[in-house]
């Protein structure tokens, strides 16, 4: 799949998605003999991943260090557990405070319910 197909297909910019591998966050995308970037699944599968984490607030470098993790092999599987536990705890932290505002903003409009 070109990079012009994957951009339209995930709603991400070529720029983007060459910055993405550029800085690691996915691994270097196959390429065809004329040096066209040619995603396959797997590439698909990266920024399906990079895609969904970064909407959920997780850090480019902690993206960065899981795809540097994952690289290296399997000697890396609990390194990228631990990594992603953490990022999990961190989500759930942040789903809490966005809960807690989201109370306080259903009372405020409660209040102006009776007016």
């Amino acid at each position: 799949m070109t990079i012009k197909e994957v951009s339209r297909r995930y709603g991400l910019s070529a720029d983007t998605l060459r910055y993405y591998e550029r800085v690691g966050l996915i691994p270097p995308v196959p390429r065809t003999s004329g040096g066209m970037r040619d995603y396959d699944e797997a590439s698909l599968g990266w920024v399906e991943l990079i895609k969904c984490m970064r909407a959920a607030g997780v850090s480019i470098e902690a993206l960065t260090e899981y795809c540097r993790l994952f690289q290296l092999g399997e000697e890396t599987l609990e390194a990228r557990k631990a990594l992603l536990v953490e990022q999990r705890r961190q989500l759930l932290a942040r789903m809490e405070d966005i809960q807690a505002s989201l109370d306080r903003l259903d009372g405020k409009i409660a209040g102006y319910e009776g007016i």
